[in-house]
């Protein structure tokens, strides 16, 4: 089929991928027809169903052609219309319809046959996407698409029961219709689930995991543990009918040499069989889960033992073990129920993690349930009767089944989710720990920085060291810059405790370094002769001194210089001879100069 008109054959893959994406922007993919209105999607989905019934039809006609003329032609009903007729109930069985004979109602169909509609009904649901779009949102849509086509498809199939009814072999109605529904809705969705979101330029490996991806987080979590769980359960079921047939293999050619269908005969056998084989893989599971299945009336296949009486002549059933107890090597299937139910808890936790611990083995207890049911359902298909009589039972028990599975399931999917959850948080805590603090550095990394900075403080100190200090200037007239207040010889200064070594500034390698100046000190005072003592004035007023000449001599004598007053030790010159202080403002350079005699 393809979803373009004869005029846009031609048309290149770019400017389809263009087209939709401008489709896109306006609210919805549709498609158009020659640039025109679009395809009317129930007329699409018509169209649809009609492809898949009538290459479904052909098939199967086809392979019925091969049996009537390898069998007696009087098996499948007069001439060419008794072949059409059958064609027409095994397209129906294919849905899993069943049809009554004279003899009984025969529910027990294959399972397999469902992979050919299945597989028409799924390109088709992804036809319908390219040829006539998505309506609304894309969940609503896909709805929508599967309806369309499941609708029409089902309506053909009630006709097509009603017109291939005959005495010998009676379709049911009802079960065509709502059979064909189901599975043209499911496959359909699939389909064009899977073309919705290849659409949008994503890349998807089946319709399951696109349909995952337009649904909501909590359901695509359950549905992803229920998926899981019943691939666990399958595989378990899988494996013990492999085993078991490997094991019975002569009886098994056994059956087939007294069955003698011939080559062509011989083929049909074999089609037959693999459709079969999934029922086979369904009792596998009901035994691994403990309640088994039954094989005729009174008879049952169980851990708790073997019961069976004649069995049909059927190939595949040769893999039954032998009445009495169970063989020991079975009972390790009955490890494949909890299994299931750890993967399905750790599968459901991991979509999507609770953040309580108490809801984490809710969720998984209703993986498990969910997944009980779907267990269920698969025996309920995979058994029925076999016409009358003692064949009137004949798979297992879906309610004993769905009940069991849901409480092994669930209570080993609530312990795994739960454990899976805690872990989940527990890291998650643990990586918000790591952002919150600093990250330590190894030795490794520790060792580059320490090295560095080691060069860097080495690099400073020989800069500190190598700057030469300023030269003392040889005493002499005071240089002509502005000075306060010169200091002068007096007493000591204060020795004040040094101030800690200042490093210098990063940017500037001969930066200016203030001190504290000194204080300024007063001018020093002249030493002066000692004095005399003042002579006592006599009582009777002050009398005229006397002429001595003792006196006048030593007024004569010439008066002897004042002793000078011993040197002060004048303190060594600083080094830094100059000294710098600001007051109010200004900056004044003061300098030491020699004390003057």
């Amino acid at each position: 089929m393809n979803d373009a008109s004869p005029g846009q054959r031609g048309r290149s893959e770019p400017a389809r991928a263009a087209a939709a994406r401008s489709s896109e922007d306006d609210g919805g993919d549709r498609g158009d027809r020659g640039g025109g209105a679009p395809r009317p999607l129930y007329v699409t989905g018509l169209v649809g169903a009609l492809w898949c019934i009538g290459i479904g039809l052909a098939v199967l006609t086809t392979i019925t052609l091969l049996g009537w003329i390898a069998a007696p032609r009087t098996a499948l009903g007069p001439g060419l219309p008794g072949v059409f007729r059958t064609a027409v109930n095994l397209w129906l069985v294919s849905h899993h319809a069943g049809f009554s004979v004279p003899q009984g109602r025969v529910g027990l169909l294959p399972l397999g046959l469902i992979v050919l509609p299945g597989a028409l009904l799924y390109r088709s649901g992804g036809w319908m996407i390219r040829a006539a779009g998505v309506p609304g949102r894309p969940r609503i849509g896909v709805v929508h698409v599967a309806v369309a086509l499941a609708a029409p498809y089902a309506a053909l199939a009630g006709l097509l029961a009603l017109a291939a009814t005959s005495p010998a072999v009676r379709p049911s109605a009802w079960q065509a219709l709502v059979a064909a529904f189901v599975v043209a809705l499911g496959a359909g969705a699939l389909g064009a689930a899977r073309a919705l979101v290849a659409a949008r330029g994503r890349r998807v490996r089946s319709g399951l995991g696109a349909l995952l991806r337009l649904l909501p987080e909590r359901p695509r979590s359950l549905v992803i543990g229920v998926a899981g769980a019943t691939a666990v359960l399958l595989g378990s079921g899988a494996v013990l009918v492999g085993a078991s047939l490997a094991l019975h293999i002569p009886q098994a050619t056994e059956l087939y040499d007294a069955l003698a269908p011939g080559a062509v005969g011989g083929l049909l056998l074999l089609l037959l069989q693999l459709a079969f084989l999934p029922n086979g893989v369904i009792w596998g599971m009901a035994y691994a889960i403990g309640p088994g299945f039954s094989v005729g009336a009174g008879t049952g296949v169980s851990p708790s033992g073997i019961f069976i009486d004649v069995v049909p002549l059927f190939p595949p059933l040769a893999a039954l073990p032998e009445p009495g107890p169970a063989p020991l090597v079975s009972l390790v299937a009955l490890a494949g129920p909890f299994l299931a139910g750890a993967v399905g808890g750790v599968l459901t936790v991991r979509a999507l993690p609770s953040p309580l611990y108490e809801a984490a083995p809710l969720w998984g207890f209703t993986s498990g349930a969910l997944t009980g049911a779907v267990a269920a359902g698969l025996s309920a298909l995979a058994g029925g009767p076999l016409g009358g009589g003692r064949l009137a039972t004949m798979g297992p028990s879906p309610w004993q089944v769905g009940l069991l599975a849901a409480l092994e399931v669930g209570i080993s999917a609530a312990i795994a989710a739960w454990l899976a959850n805690w872990r989940a948080l527990r890291r998650a805590e643990a990586a918000g720990d790591e952002e919150e603090r600093p990250r330590s550095r190894t030795r490794k990394e520790r060792a580059p920085r320490r090295r560095a900075a080691e060069k860097r403080e080495r690099r400073r100190e020989e800069r500190t060291t190598s700057q030469p200090a300023p030269a003392a200037e040889p005493a002499g007239p005071s240089r002509p810059e502005p000075i306060l207040a010169a200091p002068v010889p007096g007493p000591e200064p204060v020795q004040r405790p040094a101030a800690p070594a200042r490093k210098p500034a990063p940017f500037d390698d001969g930066a200016l370094e203030f001190e504290e100046a000194e204080p300024v000190l007063g001018p020093r005072k002249h030493a002066k002769a000692p004095r005399r003592p003042a002579e006592p004035v006599p009582a009777d007023g002050p009398e005229e001194p006397a002429h001595d000449t003792r006196w006048a001599a030593e007024e004569e004598e010439p008066v002897a210089d004042e002793p000078e007053p011993a040197p002060r030790k004048v303190p060594a010159p600083r080094e830094d001879v100059e000294r710098i202080e600001t007051r109010g403002g200004a900056i004044y350079v003061l300098r030491d100069d020699p004390e003057d005699d």
